[in-house]
């Protein structure tokens, strides 16, 4: 799986992540037991380890490598949706103007209710814009290209 998703060490510097699917953990080691490599036929009466999900951070200072359930890889995969989901949804420190024609999908527009942009279209010198309010209602209103509007929170470009 991939690689470029844009993780940076605490300089800043990009961090190769490589996820794998369905291994084994690399040694299994039962209390007073033996060892048992990944792949091993498992001692009698034992079951099999569990596949797991690999996941290797290659930073400069040198590889990590963690590996934990399909179970726990949902629950950090939910974990890490909610906080990119609360880091999106924070206001900014101020609010952002921009013209009526620069609006994007996901834009928030500033004000005592939720209204979110679900499409803008210009027309000439008009452009219709779609909105969505945290009630799931939706309508479209149309504003001049050069109307400025305050936006309590924009999305990163290419969203």
């Amino acid at each position: 799986m991939g690689s470029g998703i844009g993780i940076t060490d605490a300089d800043g510097h990009p961090v190769p992540v490589m996820v794998t699917a369905g291994e084994h953990a690399p040694v299994a080691v039962a209390e007073g037991g033996p060892a048992q490599a990944a792949g091993d036929d498992p001692a009698p009466g034992r079951p099999a380890p569990a596949p797991r999900i690999g996941i290797r951070l290659s930073p400069p200072a040198g590889d990590l490598v963690w590996s934990c359930t399909p179970e726990a890889a949902r629950e950090l995969a939910a974990v890490l949706l909610r906080a990119a989901e609360e880091t999106e949804n924070a206001p900014a420190e101020r609010p952002v103007t921009v013209e009526a024609g620069e609006l994007r999908r996901g834009d928030v527009r500033d004000g005592g209710r939720a209204m979110t942009v679900e499409s803008a279209r210009t027309d000439g010198s008009t452009v219709h814009v779609t909105w969505k309010s945290g009630a799931g209602r939706s309508w479209t209103q149309a504003y001049a290209a050069d109307a400025v509007l305050t936006l309590k929170r924009r999305l990163p470009e290419g969203r």
